[in-house]
């Protein structure tokens, strides 16, 4: 196993100690490490039990990078910020919307609290993909939802399905406390409360 994927087990674990009440299903964490580029696969679905690690792309919200340059500048959890929101989230039931197939989620700290009013949920869009990403160094941005390419929709649904946890902020390069965890995780280290 990489580094890198050593790192997202270690913060999949310490999520799933954090949310322990709240969350039913332990087998999968998703990880959105936003300190990554949008041409980055960034949305790290970790399997706890098999130890594996699927790296996709996943766009951020328009609100979090207002000049798209492909880099998130800030975390909003208000209305119509269209911004990505930081913090856990709970999977929720699948249905389908305006984007067709969808997966609720619901914020489960203050960073996140407004998901559900905004209707922050998973979602295929077809301004996110690897050809996107090459030719143009980025890829589109959402209204703050987690946007996949339309080709990985199956997978991270069947994968994080309802009852599941879905982690976003920065952590890999990032400063901050999720880089310490994430920079602990790889030294082996515990990581300072």
């Amino acid at each position: 196993m990489s580094g890198r994927d050593r790192l997202f087990v270690e913060l999949a674990r310490e999520v799933l100690a954090r949310h322990g009440a709240q969350r039913p299903l332990g087998d999968r964490v998703g990880i959105a490490d936003f300190a990554l580029p949008s041409r980055a696969p960034r949305l790290f679905l970790v399997d706890l039990e098999a130890g594996r690690v699927s790296a996709l792309l996943v766009s951020h919200g328009r609100g979090s990078d207002p000049g798209h340059t492909g880099v998130l500048q800030r975390f909003s959890n208000e209305a119509e910020s269209h911004a990505s929101s930081e913090g856990c989230f709970l999977t929720g039931a699948h249905y389908v919307g305006r984007h067709g197939r969808s997966m609720r989620l619901c914020g489960l700290e203050p960073s996140n609290s407004n998901a559900e009013a905004r209707a922050i949920v998973v979602h295929a869009a077809s301004y996110v993909s690897p050809a996107i990403a090459r030719a143009q160094g980025k890829i589109g941005r959402s209204h703050g939802c987690f946007a996949v390419a339309p080709e990985d929709l199956d997978l991270v649904l069947t994968r994080l399905g309802p009852g599941r946890l879905l982690l976003s902020g920065r952590f890999l390069g990032a400063p901050g406390p999720g880089a310490q965890a994430a920079q602990s995780a790889l030294a082996g280290v515990p990581a300072a409360a």
